[in-house]
């Protein structure tokens, strides 16, 4: 196991490098500049900003600093928000994120599993049509029909739940977010599981359970630990889904995520700010990635052993 985490984090280092390399070249080759937006400076004004930030210098030892910084934790300086650095942007847009995302993450799995289970005891009855209609659903509509959908609905409608805002994290302004970061991730992970557990219940050894007169429910509960195996490895995409996926949902719901940081600063030609955001999403599905392997390994001995 001990030389499974080496391995993973061995390759994680030159992929983080990748990324961040591409990352920054491209946004510094793309036409414009962080203050070009604004109204038009003062040569002299523009080029002590371009000074101060360090943008007059050549690409590559734009690079270097760059890594240097970030070797250090150090983010930068937003070129955007220009009280804040980017540490600081993220120290209070990083919680909310990170909570919205874990409570996707938790519906998803728990929702999913059990629509999944459920149609796969039922595989010919209202069950696997009740999981093929969850799943149709939730992968036909994007984020950006749902959440409107769900705000016109509960929100101007029913009047149940508010439309936007955080307002510290209430639960009424958590429920439509979530929900709308959750749904295409049950759909998936239903399928995986009644898959998985439809697979492995045509095994011999459950045939055999099944002869020697074993109730249902203990055959399907023999069945789960590897039937599981399928929807755990989708656990880490699913994360960077939910990750990317913020970006739409807190823009639309109000959210002062991560995700919503990251369009201002896209639209604000905030280097260092998109860069933060790209490195810090990068990280995350990286050590998810390595969690579920982990995860992999502990549940399927045939992996640890290789």
């Amino acid at each position: 196991m001990f030389r499974l985490v080496l391995a993973r984090m061995g390759g994680a280092v030159p992929t983080v490098f990748i990324i961040v390399a591409a990352a920054f070249f491209l946004l510094r080759l793309a036409p414009g500049g962080p203050f070009d937006a604004e109204r038009a400076l003062d040569p002299e004004i523009a080029q002590n900003l371009r000074r101060i930030y360090r943008l007059d210098l050549p690409l590559a030892q734009q690079f270097w600093l760059y890594l240097e910084s970030l070797a250090r934790g150090d983010l930068g300086p937003s070129l955007h928000w220009r009280d804040f650095s980017v540490n600081e942007l993220f120290a209070k847009a990083l919680p909310i994120s990170a909570e919205l995302g874990a409570e996707a993450m938790l519906v998803a799995v728990i929702v999913g599993a059990g629509l999944g289970v459920a149609g796969s005891a039922r595989q010919s009855g209202f069950g696997a049509h009740l999981v093929d209609g969850v799943a149709l659903f939730g992968l036909v509509l994007p984020a950006f029909v749902v959440a409107p959908m769900l705000q016109l609905w509960f929100g101007l409608t029913l009047r149940a739940l508010p439309v936007g805002g955080w307002n510290d994290g209430a639960w009424k302004n958590q429920v439509l977010p979530v929900f709308t970061l959750a749904l295409p991730q049950i759909a998936i992970v239903a399928r995986l599981m009644q898959a998985g557990l439809n697979d492995v219940l045509a095994m011999p050894h459950i045939r055999t359970l099944r002869a020697f007169g074993l109730p249902a429910w203990h055959i399907q509960a023999h069945a789960l630990r590897a039937a599981v195996l399928p929807a755990l490895s989708y656990l880490g995409l699913a994360a960077a889904n939910v990750l990317t996926g913020s970006v739409v949902v807190e823009t639309i719901f109000g959210i002062p995520g991560m995700g919503r940081y990251f369009v201002d600063g896209a639209l604000g030609r905030d280097y260092t700010l998109v860069m933060g955001t790209v490195v810090v999403i990068a990280v995350l599905v990286i050590f998810f990635n390595l969690m579920v392997d982990l995860a992999y390994a502990w549940l399927d001995p045939r992996v640890r052993d290789e």
